[in-house]
């Protein structure tokens, strides 16, 4: 009898531990493997340093067809085109959760610089190649979407886009200038003349974005269209872009940009297309942290915000699933996740520096509501959820094995030296069943439908592909959570 007693008691102690391990995420891992997925991305050629080491040196002449060097940069997602709408996006990201978490991020805050470096040198050469042009692209997505071959084998059009005085983009050009401003707070007191040429490429940039202004969808149609349409016109990339370059540089020119631009655009997603929450978020810490009157709209409007979102809010328009994941939208529904539990993280760190609270009508919100929403988020990601499984490839023991992406479905050059071509992928590797033979560390895929159910099918591309915008927001919770367990 005691050694039933006992084997329940051994039984019950392992449950346990498993439970209390499966409900207490390793965030320092996690953050860890959020920035490795980057070097799974790169472009360009790779650096001795590199640890995914399935990856090789890919899209060497990019650039070539316009007679400028574009060589760098990270692809989008799944596929072997670079689109610097979302790519900017992501190196903004990057840049605001290393500035906000940097100092709890530990041994991976040069990782983190790393990271956001490798995209800048790229928006660096965009931006200052030709005199009265931005390069915003390379690559046909129309004809690269037909393919299934790893970018070491890339045999289709590496087309150059670009935008300029008489066909404008200023939604690409002020996430541009958002990027290049952010990371040259970044790289501030670590390398002070790279960040005084990010800061004076951002000012030439954004310059360029309000003289002409029009929305870049308009002026390369398909070449970005339907991939990443600016759907909410460009005076979201505006007020972002006004905003980091405020933050960089104080100067009145830019609090006169945004004054003009106004908060008037209420709002209850975030995301690479729709910058507006962030900008409210970005300009309440003038209000909040340095008690400073002009910013006082931003951030009745960052609060109204946080009102959407909250699910027993009076005021709440957002979807949980029966798990407690934020919904949005059915395809690659973790992108607003991640960008929304950014926001939630960061506004909560600033109403506790300042021991601020707000209302939702009848609900009073602390600085703890919002963190304890945006912790439940993060654990969802990490494997608190109904199937126990990360969406965080290579972590936890359990996690999506066929993503969509090629060069992780693909085996390496070193396996298989001889090029696929453009279609030699699909069979026997894009249609099979077998987990894909290389594992992309940390990628963040586009999460559970709305039933929190996972099917880990790598054709079915808006719940299993990853993205660079993904991940570029989760790096600074995780820091968060990472400094404070």
């Amino acid at each position: 009898m005691r050694s039933i007693f006992l084997g329940i008691l051994f039984c019950l102690s392992v449950f346990l531990v498993g439970n209390v391990e499966a409900n207490n995420p390793n965030y320092r891992d996690a953050l860890a493997k959020s920035i490795l997925f980057f070097e799974g991305q790169r472009s360009g050629r790779l650096p001795n340093s590199q640890q995914l080491t399935w990856r090789s040196s890919s899209g060497l002449f990019d650039g070539r067809l316009a007679h400028v060097d574009l060589t760098g940069g990270y692809y989008d997602a799944g596929d072997n085109v670079k689109f610097n709408l979302p790519m900017a996006f992501s190196t903004t990201m990057l840049s605001w959760g290393t500035l906000e978490y940097g100092k709890r991020m530990g041994p991976q805050l040069q990782s983190a610089r790393a990271a956001i470096r490798w995209a800048t040198d790229y928006l660096l050469k965009c931006a200052r190649a030709t005199p009265g042009r931005l390069y915003v692209g390379v690559g046909d997505p129309n004809v690269d979407h037909k393919c299934w071959e790893r970018p070491e084998d890339m045999n289709t059009a590496r087309s150059v886009y670009w935008v300029s005085p008489g066909n404008p983009g200023s939604d690409v050009a002020g996430e541009t200038a958002a990027a290049l401003a952010a990371a040259s707070l970044v790289f501030r007191k670590a390398d002070p003349n790279y960040s005084r040429l990010l800061l004076a490429t951002a000012k030439k940039v954004i310059q360029f974005a309000i003289q002409y202004r029009g929305s870049y969808s308009d002026s390369l149609g398909s070449a970005v269209c339907p991939f990443y349409c600016s759907y909410s016109g460009y005076k979201d990339e505006l007020l972002w872009g006004a905003a980091w370059l405020f933050r960089a540089t104080n100067e009145v020119y830019y609090l006169n940009l945004l004054k003009s631009l106004g908060a008037s655009d209420s709002t209850d997603i975030f995301s690479w297309d729709n910058k507006y929450a962030g900008s409210y978020v970005l300009l309440s810490r003038r209000a909040l942290v340095n008690k400073d009157k002009n910013f006082e709209q931003f951030k009745q409007q960052a609060q109204q915000f946080m009102c959407r979102i909250l699910p027993n809010s009076p005021y709440s328009s957002t979807q949980y699933t029966q798990g407690g994941l934020i919904y949005k939208l059915p395809s690659s529904n973790l992108q607003y996740v991640t960008a929304i539990t950014f926001l939630l993280s960061t506004y909560s760190k600033y109403m506790s520096a300042t021991r601020q609270t707000f209302n939702c009508g009848n609900l009073f919100v602390t600085p703890i509501t919002l963190r304890s929403l945006a912790k439940r988020q993060v654990d969802y990601i990490l494997g608190v959820n109904p199937l126990k499984m990360s969406y965080m490839v290579g972590y936890g023991p359990y996690y999506p094995k066929r993503i969509h992406h090629r060069g992780s479905s693909l085996p390496s050059l070193a396996k298989h030296p001889q090029s696929f071509g453009c279609e030699g992928g699909f069979q026997p590797f894009f249609y099979s069943a077998n987990p894909n033979p290389n594992i992309l560390v940390g990628a963040v895929v586009g999460g559970p439908n709305q039933n929190d159910g996972y099917s880990d099918d790598r054709t079915d591309y808006s719940h299993s592909e990853p993205a660079t915008y993904i991940n570029a927001a989760i790096v600074g919770p995780l820091a968060y959570f990472a400094g404070s367990s």
